[in-house]
Parts: C-alpha cells; structure tokens; sequence
C-alpha cells in the first residue's frame, strides 16, 4: 500500500474519530458531571475548537495526498474530494460563524441547533471519506 494512500486512510479516521469522539463522548460527559452548565459548555467549546483544527489539518493532509498522489486511489475513490472540502468548510463555518455566536449567547437555540447539525454534517463527511477511502484499492 503506498504511503499517500495510507496516511489519507489514517487522516480520515483521525478526523472521524475525533469527531465521533468529542461530539458523542466527551461532551456529553462534560455535561454530566461537571457542576455547571456553564462550566461544561466553556469546556465544550474548547474542545470543539481543537476539532476544527484537527478537522482542518486532517483535510489538508487529505487534498495533499491525493495532490501526490493522482493516479491511486485517492483519485478521489467515487467524490471523497468534495466531502473532504465540504467538511473543511463546515469546520470552519461552525467555529468562525456559530461559535462565537453561541458564546455570546446570541439567540441561543438557533445557533445551538445550527452548529449542532453543522457538527453532525462535519461527521457525515467524514465519515463518506472514510468509508471511500477504506474501500478503495491503492495502486500498486
């Protein structure tokens, strides 16, 4: 398997598992047994910041790889490429554009919500590209 293929491979689960890790694991934990809400959410928002960067580094890694790499698999195995973007920019929409918000506790529930389905989105994408890349045969 060479290099480029497996570094892609290794990238996606980082970022997936990052995101599956802090977003179903961490957090919730933080709101179960730390004192406050507040509290947990400052935590929250710390660790989902340090997500937006994995997420950024993960995917540039990735469109690195594949730039490297344009006669294997990560020809971009079935439109992972556009996933890799689409999560990318879905880091940085949440953590420039929703995050600032919710600490501000402006209109919360909205942008709660909408950061919410931005994260989920974020680990769907990740998730496709995973998947792609973990099926797909490396050349030779």
């Amino acid at each position: 398997m060479p290099w480029g293929h497996r570094i892609s491979l290794f990238s996606a689960a980082l970022w997936w598992g990052g995101l599956t890790g802090i977003a179903f694991i961490s957090v919730p934990l933080l709101f179960a047994y730390l004192p406050s809400a507040t509290i947990a959410g400052g935590m929250a928002a710390r660790l989902f910041t340090a997500q937006a960067w994995l997420a950024l580094a993960c995917g540039l890694l990735l469109l690195l790889c594949a730039r490297e790499e344009p006669t294997s698999a990560m020809r971009w195995a079935g439109g992972a490429l556009a996933f890799v973007l689409l999560g990318m920019l879905l880091a940085l929409l949440t953590e420039f554009g929703v995050s600032p918000r919710i600490v501000a506790r402006e209109n919360l529930r909205l942008w709660h919500a909408l950061g919410s389905a931005m994260m989920a989105l974020q680990w769907v994408c990740a998730a496709v590209v995973l998947w792609k890349l973990g099926g797909a045969r490396p050349a030779a």
